[in-house]
């Protein structure tokens, strides 16, 4: 997928997209950006929220769902995790 950024909050920010995604310890950041950068081709819609959701195996080996969101913005692509979790094969 063709992306400029990818989007993580401060890690002290209790609301934000890093704290929520790696606190559970299953999932890491590098697990994340490995999903999003190597993904190609279109992706589905969440059921529960309507946002892009995708599949993948990380560089780790672990295979991973990650919900997304575009950030509008007129001059760059910005990629903005909003949750991710393991799935089975």
């Amino acid at each position: 997928m063709y992306f400029d950024l990818i989007v993580w909050d401060d890690e002290d920010d209790p609301d934000g997209n890093h704290r929520h995604i790696v606190a559970t310890g299953l999932v890491t950041v590098q697990e994340v950006e490995d999903i999003i950068a190597a993904h190609q081709g279109p992706w589905d819609a969440s059921r529960s929220s309507g946002l892009p959701f995708i599949i993948g195996t990380a560089s780790t080996g672990q295979r991973l769902a990650v919900v997304f969101a575009i950030v509008p913005d007129p001059d760059y692509v910005l990629v903005y995790p909003v949750t991710a979790y393991p799935v089975e094969d």
